[in-house]
């Protein structure tokens, strides 16, 4: 069966991210969407999103497609039902359709021509940018489980202090020396050559995807995601990188989410609780206005390429566009549009030659090439988010 994850309704609701992604490859937990559906289909999977973003994320269409709501996590129970799809049958949760079955003959989906079966079990579905956060605790333990199910840890070493070692997977490669590990309170996973180093404290849940550092007396709070080749040194806690992203230094990163390429300087704080307690608002890019999430607590949400000079100070519930970046004294806005260049005393925008020149730079250190098509991706955004930049 040739499986087609699409975008579904939420995009425009987990921007900045799906500026410069499908939802599908939001990292939440261990893997991103599409990764985990993948490993439980046993099966690659294409992909519907803007048109933009179809040079490096095509689509792939046979004759006979089961489609897939990418803001749905799947669980085995799910999976057995996608797999037992037939023509003319969708699987719903409520009034969100979380797969259908198509034929290449088909023009349009009229779902009152379907059967319609319900999924009655609870399920993680990403609505939302803090969505990403809250549910990585659950994330996290169903792709531990996924992940580690029939194979053996790496042994963990003689100078680690453990509390659950049966919680905690190591992965060929791994490095860690004279580390702190609970996973008492929620597993760890340590990837394939990912390092921690001396005086680390952690307390679970925490995955560490491949080639991830935890650099030297980090204090790291569950439940914690380090994308693929992530640094992060300092406190953190219940935050998400999706990958090749940096909080290299001391300060506090809480209740947060950094997407690709991020760069967080030394002594970088967020605040992740007001001071009069109340419920935080975020910029929702649907609505052009801050709006409730129903969060206590809520730190900072990052878009890709973007970064901040050292001791900055992001205020509780702020949201920061693709490629800006921030520097200066004091706190900048609480909504920073994407290619803004400055901080609190004020924004200018952060011309696409600069961005290109950076962007070469940063990826080359990984031996990654910033090519023709990421910088078509990034134009594209520029011009889309040029409605925000009202400086």
């Amino acid at each position: 069966m040739n499986y087609i994850l699409f975008d579904g309704d939420n995009r425009k609701s987990l921007l900045p991210f799906t500026y410069t992604r499908p939802v599908a490859d939001i990292r939440v937990g261990i893997l991103t969407i599409r990764e985990k559906w993948e490993k439980f289909l046993g099966s690659t999977t294409t992909t519907i999103t803007e048109g933009y973003l179809e040079e490096k994320y095509p689509m792939v269409e046979m004759e006979e497609n089961v489609m897939l709501n990418a803001s749905f996590v799947p669980t085995p129970s799910l999976v057995e039902k996608v797999k037992n799809l037939s023509k003319n049958e969708a699987i719903f949760k409520g009034e969100d359709v979380i797969a259908f079955y198509t034929t290449e003959e088909q023009e349009e989906v009229n779902f009152e021509d379907y059967v319609q079966i319900e999924f009655e079990e609870d399920i993680i579905q990403i609505k939302n940018t803090w969505d990403i956060f809250s549910y990585n605790a659950q994330a996290i333990q169903l792709d531990f489980d996924l992940i580690t199910e029939g194979r053996e840890s790496q042994p963990i070493p003689d100078t680690i202090q453990c509390v659950g070692k049966e919680n905690i997977f190591i992965e060929e490669g791994a490095k860690l020396t004279f580390a702190t590990l609970n996973a008492t309170s929620g597993p760890i996973y340590i990837g394939k050559n990912a390092e921690i180093m001396e005086g680390v404290v952690v307390r679970g849940a925490l995955a560490m995807c491949e080639n991830s550092v935890l650099k030297l007396g980090a204090k790291i709070y569950g439940a914690t995601t380090l994308g693929p080749f992530s640094k992060v040194g300092g406190e953190v806690n219940n935050s998400v990188l999706f990958g090749y992203s940096n909080k290299g230094h001391d300060g506090f990163l809480g209740n947060s989410v950094l997407g690709e390429w991020c760069n967080l300087g030394a002594d970088t704080n967020n605040s992740n609780l007001k001071n009069n307690y109340a419920e935080v608002k975020l910029w929702s890019y649907e609505t052009g206005r801050f709006a409730k999430t129903g969060l206590q607590f809520c730190g900072l949400i990052m878009g890709d390429h973007s970064k901040c000079g050292i001791n900055t100070m992001f205020n509780t519930g702020t949201v920061v566009g693709v490629s800006a970046n921030i520097f200066g004294s004091g706190f900048p806005r609480n909504f920073v549009p994407s290619f803004s260049w400055g901080g609190a005393s004020g924004f200018t925008e952060y011309k696409m030659n600069k961005v290109n020149e950076v962007a070469e730079v940063v990826m080359k250190r990984r031996k990654l090439v910033y090519d023709e098509v990421e910088q078509k991706i990034l134009q594209a955004v520029f011009d889309q988010s040029k409605q925000f930049r009202n400086y």
